[in-house]
């Protein structure tokens, strides 16, 4: 049986997807993922038409469906903007284009429980009512994909101070009393000092360093130099990043004799969304968010 537009899309987009991650150490924003494709892959006016009811354009719309495929049988994961490539996704690489995209969708039947048509509509606009929820989880996940970069983008954008402060009001609205934010000049390692009550009194004192750094990763190094000014016993370092942390550096943190906690740019986002409703309007406006309802699924 011949194949759909869709489904050759699929397969060159799906295996070029596979081979940026695993490059990549098997794991890349999403939105660098896609953008990467942009770069490397050719496509004609067909594949690059933008629909006009949701304004993306066709190839992307068709990988952002067939991830949902690479998903269900365990070669792909997503989480937070971030695309993950699994130890059982790189396995399937070796089948090549044609043989993984036909695997991965096999794996998506058997667990969905239903036969799909063996062709799907050359239109992901047109695609048949059986397929409506993958059509429909394939947009939600670009509209995911979409805030959250919106978030980074925001954050980026904001010098050290201004990060710096955010993390700081972040600390407020969970309940953390500041006792000293860092001014422009050396700070010791020292950005920020909190502590559980209003006066100091109570174990523990939390010392937090604030980096800014969205495109790198904190290094060993960096954590134990946080280790280095926790002076008290009962002293608790928290390591806040816009970017991420190396493996090196979080098996530090996790071996070392000091409580020492993470937040990477993932975590810190989440504990904003967490704790927003907890917060007043100006700390709200270091970070304003909008939350927006979708039917979901029981799946």
């Amino acid at each position: 049986m011949s194949k759909s537009k869709s489904q050759k899309i699929a397969e060159k987009t799906i295996f070029a997807t596979f081979k940026i991650l695993k490059e990549a150490g098997g794991e890349m924003r999403g939105k660098d993922v896609v953008d990467k494709i942009r770069e490397t892959v050719e496509f004609d006016e067909y594949e690059s038409h933008r629909y006009e009811k949701t304004g993306y354009i066709r190839w992307e719309s068709i990988l952002h469906f067939y991830t949902i495929d690479c998903m269900k049988a365990g070669f792909l994961r997503k989480h937070k903007g971030t695309w993950i490539l699994t130890d059982e996704g790189e396995k399937a690489m070796k089948l090549g284009a044609e043989k993984l995209m036909e695997t991965a969708s096999k794996l998506y039947r058997e667990w969905d429980g239903k036969r799909k048509q063996e062709t799907v509509e050359e239109d992901i606009e047109d695609f048949k009512e059986e397929d409506s929820g993958q059509v429909q989880k394939s947009i939600i996940s670009q509209y995911e994909d979409e805030a959250f970069n919106g978030i980074r983008n925001y954050i980026i954008s904001k010098n050290p101070y201004e990060f710096q402060d955010l993390v700081a009001e972040l600390l407020r609205a969970m309940g953390y009393h500041i006792s000293d934010v860092a001014q422009r000049g050396p700070d010791g390692g020292i950005d920020i000092i909190a502590y559980t009550d209003p006066l100091g009194t109570r174990q523990p004192r939390i010392i937090v360093q604030v980096k800014h750094r969205p495109n790198d990763n904190v290094s060993s190094d960096e954590v134990q130099k946080l280790a280095g000014t926790l002076k008290r016993n009962s002293d608790v370092g928290i390591f806040v990043t816009s970017g991420s942390f190396s493996k090196p550096a979080i098996k530090e943190a996790r071996e070392s004799r000091e409580h020492i906690e993470l937040i990477d740019f993932e975590r810190l986002t989440s504990l904003w969304q967490e704790y927003y409703s907890k917060m007043n309007d100006e700390q709200k406006n270091l970070l304003p968010l909008h939350p927006i309802y979708f039917l979901g699924s029981n799946d």
